[in-house]
């Protein structure tokens, strides 16, 4: 049973945050769980949750193949809020593996919340799955959450401003390649074998 501090949510917003350096217009979060009123009363506790300029766009699955079909959809989700019982009792953990080794997706943050924590004990759950989080729906208050999802939003963001200065990194080793193959093509030849025989 949730706590009528989860139902009653009222968070302050952040107004004054900057502009996210990927100028994202909303931060993607899917909710998975198979209740309705789970995804009722979290889009009431975060509907007004701001981060850097850029608020929360809601997406919803009610089950293992919604899920695929929403993590298919959307390959820049920021946070995935994942029931583990489901259509089966281990369809959240199956959804972690789609998202981690089907889908190759690291970025994404994973919180799991769960109603029957024995289903999937905590200590198992994060030493052999990909979460970043693990939540009982007991203890998940509004502020609790709140949290929460401020924390994955700061680790998706600096994991992604990682992922753009990789981008941006080798595009200008490409460059600097092209250049020197263009300019200096017995050099630069001589270091593309160097690196093979490397």
């Amino acid at each position: 049973m949730m706590s009528s501090d989860f139902i009653f949510a009222n968070e302050a917003t952040q107004n004054s945050a900057p502009k996210p350096l990927n100028s994202v217009k909303k931060w993607k979060l899917l909710i998975v769980d198979d209740e309705k009123e789970v995804h009722a009363v979290t889009r009431l506790a975060l509907m007004d949750l701001v981060f850097e300029g850029a608020g929360l766009e809601f997406v919803s699955a009610h089950s293992l193949a919604e899920a695929k079909q929403q993590i298919d959809q959307h390959p820049d989700l920021a946070i995935v809020l994942l029931d583990v019982v489901m259509d089966t009792d281990d369809a959240g953990l199956q959804v972690v593996n789609y998202l981690r080794h089907t889908r190759h997706n690291q970025r994404t943050r994973v919180i799991l919340r769960t109603g029957q924590p024995g289903q999937a004990p905590e200590r198992a759950v994060v030493l052999n799955y990909d979460i970043n989080d693990y939540k009982a729906k007991t203890e998940l208050t509004s502020q609790k959450l709140y949290t929460s999802v401020m924390s994955a939003l700061r680790s998706y963001r600096d994991i992604m401003q990682v992922e753009q200065q990789r981008q941006l990194l080798e595009k200008r080793l490409r460059r600097i390649e092209q250049t020197l193959a263009r300019d200096f093509p017995a050099a630069a030849a001589a270091i593309k074998q160097q690196e093979q025989e490397d």
